[in-house]
């Protein structure tokens, strides 16, 4: 097998799962109990809460433990809930966000006060943010911005300081209007970022990032799925979407997942010490690849930013050929990879991510998304190449065999 969709899936790390298997039987108390084991097992949960954050430059306490990012999405856009005004995202986030702004919109519109409007901020055709239109976007009504720090199709990484600034600027504005007694009110800005594709390349802090809500998702480090947290910065107020117990100070009701926890500290601390290394190993890859995929009969399109890309990232371009075909073909050899997003590839649906970045229907057509990951080596990448070359080869000749075929029909 030659894994390529390390973006979507990531194998659970030999000391991940022997840190979490003890908490499945030996340790298998529930936190809340009052006897002694459990207190323990308090501990140890409250600990391993603290390796995470401490990995994205935060404490224990600033994050809530989530069933996933997805969870930790729909969590963080609460902070929105019961406010007038408008909505920002990046037009090519993950269908979560879309789904969870969106959401949240239609929601306020049935609640009699002034419906929240939603915007998308656009961007180039690499990916990367347009800050002027965030710029022109961003008024004195923004109370909550979502952009994620790298896009979960094409591994662009956004400059989320420079938003920040941005934001800041905003905020100052709106007090010096209070300081002048102009009729204005003085609206909260949020700005969250879903960091889940992130976490394992980028040396992540939410201080310099500047953000006031982060998502981590333990299943893209090699933590086990099912589990991810949600960084919560000093004075933001959000309402839970579970309730019952209590857990998670309020904010995420249910018995903890002490076993999910304990995988994604180990998971966590394993990337942030490998960073560097990783970062170097999968730019090497990515460029044998690159330079494999070349030797294809069709020019490849290399999509993303170069500067500003996941080092583990080659999303390509093959115009005017199927890329479902070659998914097929290459599945047949055991190589697997992807058209996109994995929930958008399940449904069918045409990536708006990358007609966001203005590609024809005819490219979106043509285009794989191809991730990294622990499971390649070089030789495997070299391989993945040669066969991704063949499978394209041979869909070409089939393209341009029924295309002749037309043509000769035509001209009889």
């Amino acid at each position: 097998m030659i894994y390529l969709d390390h973006a979507a899936a990531t194998p659970v790390s030999k000391k991940a799962l022997a840190k979490m298997l003890p908490y499945f039987s030996d340790e298998f108390f529930n936190p809340s109990s009052p006897y002694l084991p459990a207190a323990h097992l308090r501990q140890n949960y409250e600990f391993a809460k603290g390796q995470i954050a401490h990995t994205i430059g935060a404490k224990g306490n600033d994050i809530v433990i989530t069933a996933g990012a997805t969870e930790s999405i729909n969590l963080a856009f609460t902070a929105a809930e019961g406010l007038s005004g408008n909505i920002l995202i990046l037009e090519t986030e993950h269908p979560s966000v879309r789904a969870t702004a969106r959401a949240l919109v239609e929601n306020s519109a049935k609640g009699g006060k002034s419906p929240l409007e939603l915007r998308e901020i656009k961007v180039d055709k690499t990916g990367l943010i347009d800050l002027d239109d965030l710029r022109q976007k961003i008024d004195e009504n923004t109370i909550f911005i979502s952009v994620s720090l790298a896009n979960n199709e094409l591994g662009t990484i956004q400059p989320l300081a420079e938003i920040s600034e941005i934001i800041e600027k905003e905020r100052s504005h709106r007090l010096e209007l209070v300081k002048d007694k102009k009729p204005t009110s003085v609206l909260p800005i949020i700005l969250h970022s879903d960091a889940s594709q992130a976490l394992n390349l980028v040396d992540i802090s939410v201080a310099r990032l500047g953000v006031d809500l982060l998502t981590i998702n333990a299943a893209k480090v090699g933590g086990p799925k099912g589990v991810g947290a949600l960084y919560v910065g000093r004075g933001i107020k959000l309402n839970p979407i579970i309730v019952g117990g209590g857990q998670e100070a309020g904010l995420r009701s249910g018995t903890e997942n002490v076993p999910g926890v304990m995988g994604f500290a180990v998971a966590a601390e394993e990337t942030k010490e490998h960073l560097a290394g990783n970062r170097k190993k999968y730019e090497k890859f990515a460029q044998i690849l690159k330079n494999k995929l070349q030797e294809s009969p069709i020019e490849p399109l290399f999509l993303g930013n170069k500067k500003h890309q996941l080092a583990n990232f080659v999303p390509v371009c093959f115009p005017g050929i199927d890329a479902e075909r070659i998914i097929y073909k290459l599945e047949e050899k055991q190589v697997y990879l992807s058209t996109g997003a994995a929930c958008a590839a399940n449904k069918g649906a045409k990536s708006h991510v990358l007609t966001a970045i203005g590609l024809t229907d005819s490219e979106i057509a043509g285009s794989l998304r191809i991730s990294l990951g622990v499971l390649n080596t070089e030789e495997n990448v070299k391989k993945a190449g040669e066969l991704i070359v063949q499978a394209v080869s041979e869909e070409f000749a089939r393209v341009s065999g029924d295309q002749a075929q037309k043509q000769e029909s035509k001209n009889a």
